[in-house]
């Protein structure tokens, strides 16, 4: 599989060749069921699979839900526009959890997808469709998007890398949005140069978003120095929730990093389970409210009724699947009068708690190395319920929560499964992780 970098060399006619052989490796992996359709291109430019809740003009664009089904998106996301003005262009829509509400992408309408190096695993979620794709061969790069790891856990699964920016450096306008404070779109590419040219390209401040920040486009790639040497927070005790080969591939990766020439510094941080409270009371409060736009009328698929209260009941019925509408409701229950207080503002003030923790661990580390996952890919159906499926997010949540930029990179293998490490950084500050990751997956040599 060509890489990003190698692929924007090629010429015009070079790229349509590439485009048509693409489409033949896609539809002979049906069984990875990665792309929801065969793909199409946006457009001249190297091949970039899209998360499907990125719009791309005149495409039916779903987030996987029914509810959604039929919907013509009538413009590009930001994203997309800067793909096309770098050589770029949007091609095919990658499978993933309903409306970005999962861990496993089990939850598509579609089906769900696999797991390139064993089909009885999962791809992880909710980008698992995009993840699956970059390590099984029939996509050069992707865009997904991280509300709570859902751009790093499928690259740690799946053993690609992901990069999940700094809240605000990419713009959100044309992202259906899941959780708006927390959703950010980013890069899963083969490697981490790949990362950085795909960050550089769709970074910049845009005027259709109010999240977005004054900055100019990073430009991380033309400055990535493997041999630059910071001090890496190492958050041991952090461990107790990850199984043993997750602990073994964390110690194995600060080792590493250390003999590298990084200097270490031991670190501690609050219970992560408090940053899963948290995070589950904050979005799904907002995604009660961001899908509330989602009722047959506007948008998508409608079923009729004998009045507007029928035909909503009926649509949202229909249309949602399990999950969301798990998330719906537990949304309007913290945010309902009795319990406002007790439970969002309080997650409110956690939330500014786990920032200033954050920032404490910065005065003493340059860059954070955590876990992604408390193990590598489970198989279908292993969550014996929703809380535990959720509590697979222990190690990503804070970072979305702290706005903070993070990228996961395959450091170690369990049998056939890889398994990934984060690199967490300062907000805006992607090219302190992006030279750290850039070195050491030159010295591991995992390269998805």
């Amino acid at each position: 599989m060509l890489t990003l970098e190698e692929a924007l060399k090629l010429s015009a006619q070079a790229l349509e060749e590439y485009k048509h052989e693409l489409t033949q490796e896609v539809l002979k992996k049906p069984e990875l069921n990665a792309y929801i359709r065969p793909p199409k291109s946006s457009g001249a430019g190297v091949p970039i699979l899209i998360k499907d809740n990125i719009n791309v003009q005149g495409w039916e664009i779903t987030c996987a839900s029914q509810i959604l089904q039929g919907y013509i998106a009538p413009y590009n996301a930001t994203a997309i526009e800067r793909l096309h003005q770098h050589g770029m262009c949007a091609f095919g829509l990658g499978n993933m959890d309903e409306f970005a509400m999962g861990s496993t992408s089990e939850s598509s309408c579609y089906g769900p997808s696999k797991n390139p190096k064993d089909t009885n695993h999962v791809p992880g979620g909710s980008s698992g469709g995009c993840a699956s794709a970059v390590a099984g061969g029939v996509a050069i790069a992707a865009l997904g998007s991280d509300t709570g790891g859902s751009i790093r856990q499928p690259a740690s699964y799946c053993g690609c890398v992901g990069l999940k920016p700094t809240y605000g450096r990419v713009s959100r306008y044309g992202l259906v949005a899941y959780s708006s404070s927390l959703d950010q779109i980013g890069p899963i590419t083969q490697n981490v140069r790949d990362s950085a040219l795909l960050l550089d390209a769709i970074s910049g401040h845009d005027s259709k978003d109010s999240t977005s920040v004054a900055l100019e486009p990073s430009q991380t790639f033309k400055h990535l120095n493997p041999k630059a040497r910071v001090r890496v927070g190492v958050l041991y005790e952090s461990l107790k929730d990850a199984g043993p080969e997750v602990q073994e591939a964390y110690w194995h990766c600060a080792q590493v990093l250390e003999k590298m020439g990084h200097t270490l510094v031991p670190q501690s941080m609050g219970d992560h389970k408090h940053h899963i409270a948290a995070y589950y009371i904050l979005s799904t409060a907002e995604a009660s409210s961001n899908l509330a736009r989602f009722d047959g009328v506007r948008y998508g698929r409608r079923v009729e009724g004998r009045d507007l209260k029928e035909l909503y009941i009926k649509t949202r019925s229909q249309g949602f699947g399990a999950e969301v509408k798990r998330r719906i409701m537990l949304g309007n229950f913290v945010l309902s009068s009795g319990y406002y207080e007790a439970y969002y503002l309080k997650a409110l003030k956690a939330r500014a708690h786990i920032v200033h923790e954050y920032k404490k661990l910065f005065e003493s580390a340059d860059v954070i190395l955590a876990p992604v996952a408390p193990s590598s890919a489970p198989k279908f159906n292993a969550h014996a319920s929703p809380l535990e499926m959720y509590l697979s997010d222990i190690y990503t949540v804070g970072v979305n929560l702290a706005g903070l930029p993070a990228i996961s990179l395959p450091v170690a293998y369990h049998g056939n499964l890889p398994i990934g490490m984060q690199l967490i950084g300062r907000a805006f500050e992607e090219q302190s992780i992006l030279d750290v990751a850039y070195g050491l997956e030159e010295v591991l040599e995992l390269k998805g």
